[in-house]
């Protein structure tokens, strides 16, 4: 058994500056079929004087031979541990040089140098360079990087690396070369390579200052087309990037490598993004429409990382919120200004919930920057990327838009090419600030999701409302008292027409005309020349990543009249959520909400992305996150029984707009003809939850007809969970015609593991030997395995079934891909929520995980924590 000592934990306060850093790394590749040679020339320098001794990080390869200034440091001279050399070095500067042997085709948990199908590539965030390498693989070591690739011309046509390329040559033996030169001080994990046969679709940008950039992305051989998209969406993200941020590129070449097996979505090396080809590859035949919104927001990502994330990176792992959160808030304003504002503000937050309040609400919950952990790549969450990205949205809410743009300049100004923290943006903001942030900071160092109570009186003879704010802040995981936080609040007060009473008060600061501040534990604001009670509109555009309690809030109200787009989403949401805990109390659904509901199905004048957003339901996982104890099965039977009754209630209004916007050759991804589509697939599920043959038979033919792979997958999924005869046929036709597209496979297993059906277990089971799965591709093990695990219905089977074969299936992964085994585990964070009768099975399956021999740190560190 695997003993608790082998189990590190690393602190935040134990931090310190390397000793020595990198002034200059020279690497040279020579790709063999079975085996790599590394050979790296490091030019060393001591930062600390009083270091006496040179850590080099390295794990899982051969070293060969060891040099340092030339002379050959032999065995005995030097300390060798498992995960790193130690080695004397008296002297402010040194040139080492190391030359290891790597295995790429055996390193399945594609962290390091690895090989996906026959090509060759790199993972190296947050600590897989030590896997190629000797180094000092920390991201406050920023060395300039020069590369040479050698290798069969015939295998690797395309040699690749980060910066520039400096120099091509043809060798004997059929081999050749290519020289890369980065002049960019980066960390090590910002190195990248890629070798292998590949595709490539070429255009170019012109930068603000008048400079050609040459943009080339790379694909297996025959998806060339399937680009054109990313290419779109990365010239779109360049230009936005000058426009926003006045951030104009700075190499000569910007690559895109699209692979099949990668742990993570993208990748930012600089000059040489690594994607998972999930993220690169669409055509309007084959990719629904939320795959082009997906690519377009993450090729934006990894592009606005040049700046966030690479010039300015962050000085430890503790501080990846600092590149991460800041980053997703770029994507996401980015994608507003691309799209609808107000439909991917409201993806946004309903993201947000779905994953990070989640997080946020379990026994994995930790703040957005963690002060210790056992394995940094347990840290890429939704808490560090979306409520990271929050906390910047915070501060952009109170300084405006060009007060935040004046700040981010001056942190690019200040802090370009440095490694840099928390602190160091903060200060920046601070400069452009109209209130101190030193109680704002603690949404860096605090967890778990804040509820402000908000109550009211009004009193209409001095025409005053009275507005009670209350801060409930959780306990955190340690069971520890934690402080009131500072925030922007947005909020209206409504009038009967809907129009706003400007906001007069003296006792809180206001900003932009409707931002309050809120900083204390009970914060009592008195409103003035308020004529009539009027309608609280509270939190608005989602302006805190808080959850508001308040019992005044009309919601019929606020989702027929409220100018505010996020707030009418919002007061639907919380309408139908409070509907469906009284139907789960046996009481009938609350006629206010369906008729309100009526309204808006019937509101010609709305947006149809946002109308189909307006009519969404609560998912079962927003339900469960309101339960003390988890009833998987009475928040089924009473989504599905509201969910007739709107069917029912407004039958021929449905079938009349389905038919209306119904366009089966219509596959173009404009945002009129994808608003028409979510709204038609919106408006079908709730026809097909009657199970009527006829109905049956027409999304049948939405399957058939459509050429849109939304409509499809749409037709697919409505099919597997009402109409099960048709639906076999339909699954069978799908399979034939892409069981060798993986991307399209992806899909197919995750509606059949997605499924509310008996049997799903089952047939999950028996697709672990279909021909088209393989257990060591994450992108498959996510969307058969983990959309199983994600699968309340399925997966809280009573049986305790599903417990068991999702840990079967982590112990199995842990020996082959920690990363992704330790997501899987994920799975079980609502343990502490499950009935008496539930909890042995799900305890039973942890034990039998947490016990295992030799399990990894990835997975301990999430299982102890559940546990």
């Amino acid at each position: 058994m695997q003993t608790q000592q082998t189990h590190t934990t690393i602190f935040l306060k134990d931090y310190q500056p390397s000793p020595y850093t990198v002034l200059t790394c020279t690497l040279e590749f020579i790709i063999d079929s079975t085996s790599t040679r590394v050979d790296n020339v490091m030019e060393i320098k001591r930062q600390n004087s009083e270091a006496k001794e040179l850590r080099l990080d390295g794990e899982m390869m051969d070293l060969e031979l060891l040099w340092v200034d030339d002379v050959l440091v032999e065995e005995g001279m030097y300390t060798k541990e498992e995960d790193a050399i130690l080695l004397p070095l008296d002297r402010d500067t040194a040139t080492i040089r190391v030359i290891t042997r790597i295995y790429p085709d055996e390193n399945t948990a594609l962290e390091g140098l690895y090989r996906s199908g026959g090509i060759w590539c790199t993972q190296n965030e947050p600590e897989g360079f030590r896997r190629i390498t000797y180094c000092i693989d920390r991201p406050d070591v920023m060395t300039r990087f020069t590369t040479k690739i050698i290798a069969d011309k015939a295998t690797c046509p395309i040699l690749l690396s980060n910066g520039n390329l400096r120099g091509t040559a043809t060798l004997d033996n059929g081999r050749h070369l290519a020289v890369w030169e980065d002049p960019i001080p980066k960390p090590s994990y910002l190195f990248a390579l890629v070798a292998g046969d590949l595709g490539s679709i070429h255009d170019s940008y012109t930068t603000m200052s008048g400079k050609s950039v040459a943009l080339a992305i790379y694909c297996d051989l025959g998806n060339e087309e399937k680009c054109r998209h990313a290419m779109r969406s990365l010239k779109k993200s360049m230009e936005w990037d000058e426009l926003e941020y006045g951030r104009e590129y700075d190499l000569e070449v910007y690559n895109i490598v699209a692979v099949d097996s990668f742990n993570m979505g993208a990748m930012e090396n600089k000059g040489l993004n690594i994607f998972n080809s999930s993220y690169v590859l669409a055509d309007e035949q084959s990719a629904t429409d939320g795959d082009f919104m997906g690519i377009e927001s993450v090729i934006a990502h990894e592009y606005f990382h040049n700046w966030t994330g690479n010039r300015i990176t962050c000085r430890n792992w503790f501080e990846l919120t600092l590149k991460e959160g800041l980053t997703v808030f770029r994507d996401q304003c980015f994608s507003a200004d691309m799209n609808s504002e107000l439909t991917q503000r409201i993806d946004d937050v309903r993201a947000l919930r779905e994953r990070q309040f989640v997080e946020d609400a379990g026994p994995t919950a930790h703040p957005i920057k963690p002060d210790h952990y056992m394995e940094i790549n347990n840290f890429y969450t939704a808490t560090v990327y979306e409520k990271g990205a929050e906390v910047i949205r915070m501060l952009h809410t109170l300084l405006g838009r060009e007060g935040f743009r004046r700040a981010m300049e001056r942190y690019f100004e200040n802090f370009d090419g440095q490694a840099v923290g928390t602190e160091e943006f903060l200060w920046a903001m601070e400069q452009e600030s109209p209130i101190d942030l030193t109680q704002f900071k603690r949404w860096y160092s605090q967890e778990r999701t804040p509820v402000l109570q908000v109550s009211s009186t009004y009193d209409g003879s001095a025409e005053e409302l009275r507005l009670k704010i209350i801060q409930k802040i959780p306990k955190n995981t340690q069971n520890c008292e934690q402080l009131p936080y500072a925030m922007p609040l947005k909020l209206a007060l409504l009038a009967e027409d809907g129009s706003c009473y400007p906001l007069i008060t003296s006792d809180v600061p206001l900003f932009h005309n409707d931002v309050m501040w809120i900083d204390q534990a009970v914060s009592e604001i008195i409103f003035s020349s308020i004529k009539t009670p009027p309608r609280l509109s509270l939190n608005r555009h989602f302006s805190a990543p808080v959850t508001i309690e308040c019992d005044e809030v009309d919601y019929p109200f606020l989702m027929a009249y409220d100018s505010d787009g996020y707030v009418r989403y919002e007061a639907s949401q919380r309408f139908a959520l409070e509907t469906l805990e009284s139907m789960m109390d046996s009481a009938e659904a609350d006629e206010r909400f369906i008729e309100s509901f009526g309204v808006i199905l019937s509101d010609a004048s709305l947006d149809p992305m946002f109308k189909a957003q307006l009519l969404e339901l609560p998912t079962i996982t927003a339900l469960m996150q309101r339960q003390a104890v988890i009833d998987v099965a009475a928040i089924n039977r009473a989504t599905e029984k509201l969910k007739k009754i709107v069917a029912l209630r407004y039958r021929s209004v449905l079938e009349d707009q389905i038919n209306r916007l119904y366009a089966p050759d219509n596959c173009a991804i404009d945002g009129k003809s994808m608003g028409n589509r979510a709204l038609k697939n919106r408006l079908l599920g709730f026809l097909m939850c009657l199970e009527e043959e006829g109905l049956g038979e027409m999304c049948k033919m939405h399957y058939d007809r459509s050429l849109s792979m939304s409509d499809r997958l749409g037709a697919l999924d409505l099919l597997e969970n009402y109409a099960p005869a048709l639906a076999e046929g339909a699954f069978e036709d799908f399979y034939a015609r892409h069981a060798h597209e993986q991307l399209l496979m992806n899909k197919y297993f995750a509606i059949r593991a997605s499924s509310r059906r008996s049997g799903t277990l089952e047939r999950v089971v028996e697709l672990l030997n279909d021909p088209a799965f393989d257990l060591k591709v994450p992108n498959l093990v996510r969307a058969l395995i983990g959309s199983f695990a994600r699968n309340p219905i399925a997966f809280y089977s009573r049986s305790g079934e599903g417990y068991d074969f999702v840990a079967d299936k982590i112990i199995e992964l842990d020996t082959i891909n920690p990363q992704i085994a330790s997501g899987l585990a994920g799975a079980f964070k609502n343990y502490q929520k499950l009935s008496s009768e539930d909890k042995p099975a799900m305890k039973n399956a942890l034990e039998r995980i947490k016990n295992h021999p030799n399990l990894s740190n990835n997975v301990y560190e999430i299982v102890i924590k559940i546990l």
